[in-house]
C-alpha cells in the first residue's frame, strides 16, 4: 500500500497523531479530563467549521478554538466543582457556533462528514508537515514538564510538597491538550478524536503499574491501533475510524481482563 503517495502521507501522519495522543492521553486520564477531551473534540468541529467559513484550513480553525476553549474552561473552573459545569456552558456555546459557520459556508454534507469523523487518506504533504511539527511540539512541552505532571497527575500531596504550581501547569497541559486534540481530530475526525485520548491510556492503567510503563503501554496501544486501522481500512475501503474505534474497544476490554484475572 505504500506504493500510493497518499497512504504514506496518511501513515507519517497517523504514526505522529498516536504518538502524542497516546502519551498525553496517560495524563488526561489521570487528571480526570476525559469529559474536557470529549468536549474538546466537539469544540474541535466548530473550529474546523469556522476555518472553512472564514477560508483557513480546518486544522488552522480547531488549533484556534479548542486553544480559545480551554483557556476559557481553566479560568472559569478553578474549583473542581464548578469544572463539568463550565465545561457544559464552553461546549453549548461552540457547538452551536459551528453550526452557524458550517451552514454560512455552503459546503456539502460530505465535507462536514469529513470534519466530524477525518479524512487521513486525502491529507497532503503540506499538512503532514504541519502535524507533524505540531506533534513534535507537544511531545518536547510535556518532556520539559513531565516531573511536575507526574507529581500533579498522580500524587498530589507529592506535588504539594515540592511547591509546584498547579494552576498554571493545569492550564499549561490544556493548552497542550488542546493541540492534541485538534492534531488527532485529523485521522479520527472531531467527534472520535476522544478515542485516541483516552482509551489507549484507559487501557495502559490496566497493564502499567507504574507512570513509565503505562506511557509504553499507551503509545503501543495507539500506534497498533492507528496503524491496523490504516491498513484495515486500505484493504476493505471501509471508513479508517471504524477499525481504529473498534481495536482501541478490543484493546481496552483486553486490558480489563487481564486486569481482573491478576487481581484473582
Amino acid at each position: 500500500m505504500f506504493v500510493f503517495e497518499f497512504m504514506r502521507n496518511a501513515f507519517l501522519a497517523s504514526t505522529f497523531i498516536a504518538i502524542t495522543c497516546g502519551l498525553v492521553g496517560v495524563f488526561v486520564v489521570g487528571r480526570n479530563l476525559s469529559f474536557l477531551s470529549h468536549t474538546l473534540s466537539e469544540i474541535g468541529f466548530a473550529g474546523a467549521a469556522f476555518g472553512v467559513f472564514a477560508g483557513l484550513s480546518p486544522l488552522n480553525g480547531m488549533l484556534l478554538f479548542t486553544g480559545a476553549s480551554s483557556l476559557i474552561v481553566g479560568g472559569l473552573s478553578s474549583q473542581r466543582s464548578r469544572r463539568e459545569a463550565s465545561i457544559s456552558a464552553v461546549s453549548s456555546l461552540f457547538i452551536g457556533l459551528g453550526i452557524l459557520f458550517l451552514s454560512l459556508s455552503n459546503k456539502n454534507a460530505s465535507y462536514a462528514t469529513n470534519i466530524l469523523f477525518g479524512s487521513i487518506v486525502g491529507i497532503s504533504v503540506a499538512e503532514v508537515k504541519q502535524l507533524v511539527l505540531l506533534s513534535v511540539v507537544v511531545i518536547a512541552a510535556l518532556l520539559v514538564v513531565y516531573r511536575q505532571l507526574v507529581l500533579d497527575s498522580f500524587d498530589a500531596t507529592g506535588a504539594v510538597s515540592q511547591s509546584i504550581h498547579r494552576k498554571s501547569l493545569s492550564m499549561f497541559f490544556l493548552i497542550l491538550l488542546a493541540l492534541s486534540v485538534s492534531i488527532g481530530a485529523q485521522i479520527v475526525g472531531s467527534l472520535l478524536v476522544f478515542i485516541l485520548l483516552t482509551l489507549p491510556a484507559a487501557s495502559a492503567q490496566y497493564i502499567g503499574r507504574s507512570v513509565p510503563q503505562m506511557l509504553v503501554a499507551a503509545l503501543s496501544f495507539s500506534l497498533l491501533g492507528v496503524w491496523f486501522g490504516l491498513y484495515l481500512g486500505y484493504v476493505t475501503n471501509w471508513p479508517v475510524t471504524f477499525f481504529i474505534a473498534t481495536i482501541e474497544v478490543i484493546f481496552y476490554l483486553a486490558a480489563l481482563v487481564y486486569d481482573r484475572r491478576g487481581t484473582k
